[in-house]
């Protein structure tokens, strides 16, 4: 008899399409590889997700896709690009509560399958060289104070993929700023930790 094969949704933006990393190496794809390899099987993750994107147009993309019926597990990585536009945090608040509601709904009502990411700290990247990094990584705390919070309210699982980012800041693509594969990987590895202790 074939083995059920789960079903994964990605909402987010470049750091979820993976923006010039090859498609097996985002870290949805990479997730489910690994789970694959330890006999988990999931269909091809639905992402949702584009370069530039902030929260609201995310959230318009979302309601453009229409989606129908439910999925195992759900990402939602959302935030940098509010930061990077300078929009205030209190709107990014609104905004992230209102994804973070969808996204357990699209996970059949249930917060635990939900998994939130924290928004990488791009201030330590060659990108960012002639800009003010202690402004940019105090802001992307604050962002990562609120989805945190946010996340423990609901009983969502989190990862803290920004102490990654500070740590291997040049784990990059040749743009200086965008994860390559190997960043990709540890972030994936929490991911699986997650989905592998609720399916145990």
């Amino acid at each position: 008899m074939q083995q059920k094969e789960y079903t994964m949704l990605s909402l987010g933006d470049s750091y979820t399409i993976g923006e010039k990393a090859d498609e097996a190496d985002r870290f949805p794809n990479q997730t489910v590889m690994m789970l694959h390899s330890k006999g988990i099987y999931f269909e091809k993750p639905k992402i949702i997700a584009a370069t530039g994107w902030t929260t609201d147009e995310l959230a318009s993309a979302i309601q453009k896709e229409n989606l129908n019926g439910n999925y195992d597990f759900v990402t939602l990585l959302i935030g940098v690009n509010n930061q990077y536009r300078g929009k205030d945090v209190e709107n990014y608040h609104k905004e992230f509560i209102e994804l973070l509601e969808q996204s357990i709904q699209f996970a059949d009502g249930k917060p635990n399958h939900v998994i939130v990411l924290s928004v990488p700290d791009w201030g330590v990247t060659k990108f960012a060289e002639g800009r003010d990094r202690n402004k940019i990584a105090s802001e992307i705390d604050a962002y990562n104070a609120v989805n945190n919070e946010e996340s423990e309210k609901r009983k969502v699982n989190y990862i803290n993929i920004t102490s990654f980012t500070r740590q291997h800041a040049d784990w990059v693509m040749d743009d200086g700023l965008h994860p390559d594969s190997k960043q990709y990987e540890l972030w994936a590895n929490e991911v699986v930790k997650i989905i592998l202790n609720i399916l145990k």
